[in-house]
């Protein structure tokens, strides 16, 4: 597993589990890639790392899992422009901001409804001037969050019933 991965599930003692992800170390290591690349890539955009890291704050919040909040919250804080941000920490706040605010519910509606997501919801990023690469950033990080929780929820639940 990787040192964030373990973090997030806790200690797994049994001998099996760490086996099993010993020998699938190639995805726990393409799993840390991805998420470097959808949180703190070299070229941003217009999705700014510290808007990555609140948007992982809520959805986090949003999905129930108190420890990958936990640890969203402290990467945000250590993003030099999260004071800008720091407002809509909560999965409910609003931004005053269009854009911001388009994203920010697009954002909500991909990490807690993605099977309802449809075109309206992408003219209305348009509608807001979110540009095409921010639009596939934003669905691409989204996209990883959601299987990182899965992820996670999955390894936790695997020691659970051991």
């Amino acid at each position: 597993m990787t040192d964030l991965i373990e973090a997030l599930v806790g200690p797994v003692p049994d001998a099996r589990i760490n086996n099993l992800l010993a020998r699938r170390a190639d995805l726990m290591a393409l799993t840390e890639a991805s998420r470097k690349a959808v949180l703190t890539p070299a070229e941003p955009g217009g999705l700014s790392h510290a808007l990555r890291a609140l948007i992982a704050v809520r959805a986090s919040e949003r999905l129930g899992d108190s420890r990958m909040k936990d640890h969203y919250y402290e990467h945000f804080t250590q993003c030099e422009d999260f004071y800008d941000l720091v407002g809509l920490i909560e999965p409910d706040a609003v931004s005053d901001d269009p854009w911001l605010q388009a994203i920010l519910d697009h954002a909500d509606m991909l990490t807690c409804r993605p099977r309802t997501a449809t075109s309206g919801d992408i003219e209305k990023l348009y509608a807001a001037g979110v540009s095409d690469a921010d639009i596939v950033r934003l669905a691409e990080l989204a996209a990883f969050l959601g299987y990182q929780v899965r992820l996670v929820a999955g390894l936790r639940l695997m020691e659970d019933i051991r």
